[in-house]
């Protein structure tokens, strides 16, 4: 008979490694409640349309999408995002703001899977809808920085590197690229670390063909300004370049407010400037952002920024919005690299040791006591020697060991062992607080 395997790029969890995944989930969780985030859940299931109106017919290549017996064109969720946007859409006259959500789920893409990259993946995003001060973008920029900082993470294992779409595009059409060529345009720039300077001007060449723009010009003028690394270093460059346009030294002037926002939210030492952040989908309209980790291969971590077209494009009422996205595999795998990976705690707290088959009854009424006081307690399923159960009882990680014999009962008692120590003491039986008085 054949056996079956696990598909290509999808994982199972046996009890170790969904004990890492919880640990992991349940530390977002946290970071994001603590920001006063609330949590939501959109379907796994999608029309089909919703993603391909954000991100265009091309990412149907990269989705898992099928008509359904309705005759309904369908697709698994490849990220978060369209599904808030919809739900927050459908609510907007009602809902109150600003919108701080987040959520923490399953998603799939069809693509070749790599290190770091599978067709099955968790992935926590969370967002600011309704808001469109910088305040909301330092607010994001802050979980984000947190949400890795909760693991024990710092400057020396990872950066958030800042850039602006507001910026480039006041750049570009300085330099005299269109509407209609910019998107392109910035989508080459996106690939600029990515690609040969050979493919990075062929692109570029056909990203502008017909406009007039020297590609090879706007390259030269690309790569120093992706060079900067100082906010008034970038104002002088920017103003040299756009002389007269009264939008740079506005723009410049909100950089710094940021900045000096992200210093009172604690998170500013792990920022830093740079242009050469762009975020190739066409709906991000502001500050845009990634994780990355600077020790081993250098790879991203997170990234998002400001999208405020985004719902109106779905056709609801417009909304500004900002907000991120972080995978459990790459963040997982720097935990490992970094010696920082660690497991929720599932095994028992207490193992129930039975003195002899006819004390069961009386031993699972002591099971019973404890778990009701949220207590996790294990037991033999079957009658064993003092011996093996003890065995057992160390085997599947339990700090205590509660003895129900027939001479602690007639004791009206049991006997607790601390299998850390070795520590013994005896708990009356009839305490209401049986729970505090064995785990003491």
């Amino acid at each position: 008979m054949a056996q079956f395997r696990t598909l290509p790029g999808f994982r199972e969890f046996y009890p170790e490694e969904f004990a890492r995944k919880s640990r992991l989930l349940a530390a977002w969780r946290a970071v994001a409640r603590s920001y006063g985030f609330c949590e939501f859940e959109p379907p796994v299931l999608e029309q089909l349309e919703l993603f391909t109106e954000k991100s265009g017919e091309e990412i149907k290549s990269q989705l898992f999408e099928f008509v359904d017996k309705g005759d309904r064109a369908v697709a698994m969720r490849p990220e978060m995002t369209p599904s808030l946007a919809r739900m927050v859409g459908a609510r907007a006259g009602a809902i109150r703001r600003p919108v701080k959500w987040f959520a923490i789920g399953e998603n799939y893409r069809y693509e070749r899977q790599q290190k770091g990259r599978l067709r099955a993946f968790y992935q926590y995003n969370a967002d600011i809808l309704g808001e469109s001060s910088i305040n909301a973008d330092a607010e994001i920029i802050s979980l984000l920085v947190d949400s890795l900082r909760v693991f024990g993470l710092d400057q020396s294992h990872f950066r958030v590197r800042l850039g602006d779409r507001t910026l480039w595009v006041l750049f570009l059409q300085s330099m005299g690229v269109d509407d209609a060529r910019m998107v392109g345009v910035l989508s080459v720039i996106d690939k600029l670390e990515k690609v040969s300077r050979e493919a990075l001007r062929e692109m570029m060449d056909a990203a502008l063909a017909g406009s007039g723009v020297s590609a090879a010009g706007l390259i030269a003028d690309i790569e120093t300004l992706v060079q900067i690394r100082s906010i008034e270093t970038l104002g002088q460059f920017l103003e040299q370049k756009c002389p007269g346009n009264p939008d740079i030294p506005s723009r410049i002037k909100d950089w710094n407010a940021l900045i000096d926002l992200l210093g009172g939210l604690g998170v500013d030492k792990f920022i830093s400037v740079d242009m050469g952040i762009v975020r190739g989908l066409a709906y991000y309209t502001g500050f845009v952002f990634e994780a990355f980790q600077i020790v081993g291969s250098g790879r991203a971590l997170a990234g998002g920024g400001r999208y405020d077209n985004l719902v109106g494009k779905l056709g609801y009422q417009p909304m500004p919005a900002v907000g991120f996205g972080m995978g459990d595999v790459t963040v997982s795998d720097l935990l490992e690299l970094v010696g920082k990976l660690q497991s929720d705690d599932f095994s028992p707290q207490v193992y129930v040791v039975i003195g002899s088959e006819n004390l069961r009854k009386e031993a699972l009424d002591v099971v019973r006591r404890l778990r009701a006081q949220g207590v996790r307690v294990d037991y033999p399923l079957k009658a064993a020697g003092f011996g093996k159960q003890f065995k057992q009882a160390d085997a599947v990680g339990a700090t205590y060991a509660v003895i129900v014999g027939l001479d602690e009962l007639n004791a009206g008692a049991v006997k607790v062992k601390n299998l850390r120590t070795a520590h013994e003491y005896t708990v009356p039986i009839s305490s209401s607080d049986l729970a505090s008085e064995i785990l003491k």
